[in-house]
């Protein structure tokens, strides 16, 4: 017999508490858990650290809890679309740590396949890393760069079963499978829900045991209709 892991957004997102480190995923608009977000964003929780590859664009996705103030901290590796975020940091309200878009992505997957961390050559000579974040291999001289992991990752998917294995479209595969690894616990929308089994095991593109709870997107509002269009077009 198996057990749903379906819930309600309100259900879902109860966990998440002010403080806590989260792992947003989304390339640009597709992939982004709008659903989710909104209800992060009803719920009042603050103080939070969102890691995601990108700051949204102003009244979508993360930006509408950085602009409600909520967001202390955002890890990404473009913020260049969201000038509110932007003027933001330069007051002092909002802190941002920008890497390349490469290595905040190897961060994450070395989170979630448990490594301590990435080396890496770029940026080395932009900069004057601690002597303790450094090692040579083979002659040449790396940087260590820390795995990224969250408390809890908002992700995305098209089509998900009851059990929580997800088939992602276009660009939404590119951050939302590794953050659903990286983080402690996972909470998925989906656009579609079937019944276990019913999805073809050639076609899942995460296993369900790297899921903890699903969501059913019920809202068709504009944010949910902006990610549908940039999905299919990605």
């Amino acid at each position: 017999m198996t057990m749903s892991k379906l819930q309600t957004a309100a259900e879902a997102c109860r966990p998440i508490r002010d403080g806590a480190t989260l792992l947003v995923g989304g390339f640009g608009q597709p992939g982004t858990p709008h659903t989710l977000l909104g209800q992060v964003l009803a719920q009042g929780t603050g103080e939070l650290t969102l890691v995601k590859n990108d700051a949204n664009e102003p009244g979508l996705g993360i930006s509408r809890l950085i602009e409600a103030g909520r967001v202390c901290r955002l890890i990404a590796s473009h913020v260049g679309l969201n000038p509110l975020a932007v003027a933001m940091s330069h007051a002092g309200r909002l802190q941002i740590e920008v890497y390349p878009q490469g290595i905040l992505a190897e961060k994450i997957r070395a989170g979630g396949v448990g490594l301590g961390g990435i080396l890496t050559d770029i940026g080395l000579h932009l900069e004057n890393p601690a002597a303790s974040r450094l090692v040579e291999v083979g002659g040449i001289q790396y940087k260590i760069e820390p795995a990224l992991r969250g408390d809890i990752a908002l992700i995305h998917a098209e089509r998900a079963d009851t059990m929580g294995n997800l088939v992602f479209t276009g660009t939404a595969s590119n951050f939302n499978p590794a953050m659903a690894m990286a983080a402690d616990l996972v909470i998925v929308e989906a656009a579609e829900i079937v019944a276990a089994g019913a999805l073809d095991p050639d076609q899942v593109h995460l296993p369900g045991a790297f899921v903890d709870r699903v969501v059913l997107i019920e809202s068709t509002g504009s944010d949910y209709g902006v990610l549908k269009h940039h999905a299919l077009q990605a």
